[in-house]
């Protein structure tokens, strides 16, 4: 059976207030991709990212090309 590749859904985010970041853990170096409010400085979570292609398709979805990274 052929299986049809899911359709990648965008990430809708406010672009004034949030901003697309990586938050990366300084102990076990566990990756976390997600939306930091420039407002409050509250994280939210989205995606683990375990590998580079999980970083790029978060990246996709965000229409970004860059990530900064949050210890």
């Amino acid at each position: 059976m052929l299986k049809r590749k899911k359709s990648m859904q965008m990430y809708e985010y406010d672009r004034e207030v949030q901003q697309p970041v990586l938050k990366c853990s300084i102990c076990n170096g566990e990756q976390v991709a997600g939306f930091k409010d420039l407002r409050t400085g509250k994280f939210e979570e989205v995606m683990l990212i375990r590998n580079q292609s999980d970083l790029q398709e978060f990246m996709e979805r965000c229409m970004v090309s860059t990530l900064p990274k949050v210890y």
